[in-house]
């Protein structure tokens, strides 16, 4: 067994993906937990279970279940759960991405997380570390990812847990960004000897994807994660609905439109 273990959500998106490597690159035992909770872009979940048999097939294995939270939350108030809301497009830090929160889920999440580890602690006897790809980046629209959230959560589970000196969050993106998180997640594939372009087009960011989850390069999600890629000189190797060139053409529009109204 591995000296250091973690558990993790594995949304199969950027970030959780990215930090999935960042654990595997530094020697930890992961075990990851995926979540269907009635999002419309459940693509995400069949990426994750692609990226996870691509490592399998590399000599890297990845403990993994999936938990159906759908019937508990696809009735929360969010664009990503109610077929009667439009996901909206724009900026990621624009005033109507709020509408992509879903109530508690970070809360919610995190409290499956904590269960699961401090099982897995008792059992092992050992310290067992829940981490999270949460980033600063999300701090404006999602206040469930600051933080004071996670010192005043991890408080709260303390003091509920017999045995919770055993557990504890990691949380390596926090003071970062996407962009930080993409540079990491780039080392990581190189000490891991992995393919840089199937791991990310094994992902999905996009909270309005078609049919074919193809990525529709319009929502807040996407855009931020077309300038990350931008930023670093490199093409996002996932499907997108129009072709590269176009989709960060609009990137670069919908940004710059931002900072004009920010000025």
């Amino acid at each position: 067994m591995a000296n250091k273990v973690a558990v993790m959500a594995l949304s199969g998106g950027m970030d959780s993906t990215s930090l999935l490597l960042h654990l595997l690159a530094n020697g930890y035992e992961v075990h990851t937990i995926s979540f269907n909770y009635g999002q419309k872009h459940l693509i995400e979940l069949e990426r994750a279970e692609n990226n996870l048999k691509y490592l399998s097939d590399n000599g890297v294995y990845v403990k993994h279940i999936v938990i159906d939270l759908s019937s508990a939350m696809s009735s929360f108030n969010s664009a990503l759960t109610d077929e009667n809301m439009e996901i909206p497009e724009g900026h990621y830090e624009e005033e109507q991405m709020k509408m992509t929160v879903v109530p508690n889920r970070n809360a919610i999440f995190s409290s499956i997380l904590y269960g699961h580890a401090l099982s897995i602690a008792i059992e092992i006897q050992s310290n067992v570390e829940i981490a999270l790809g949460v980033h600063s980046g999300d701090h404006e629209i999602y206040p469930d990812c600051r933080p004071e959230f996670y010192n005043s959560l991890e408080h709260a589970f303390t003091i509920g847990n017999w045995d919770s000196e055993l557990v504890s969050f990691k949380l390596p993106y926090i003071n970062g960004d996407k962009v930080t998180i993409l540079k990491d997640a780039g080392n990581s594939i190189d000490k891991l000897g992995l393919d840089f372009d199937i791991i990310f087009s094994n992902t999905n960011t996009s909270y309005n994807p078609d049919s074919k989850g193809r990525s529709a390069g319009t929502s807040g999600a996407d855009i931020e994660r077309i300038l990350a890629f931008h930023t670093l000189g490199k093409k996002d190797p996932v499907q997108y609905v129009k072709p590269w060139e176009e989709v960060l053409s609009h990137a670069l529009e919908v940004e710059a439109k931002h900072n004009e109204v920010k000025i």
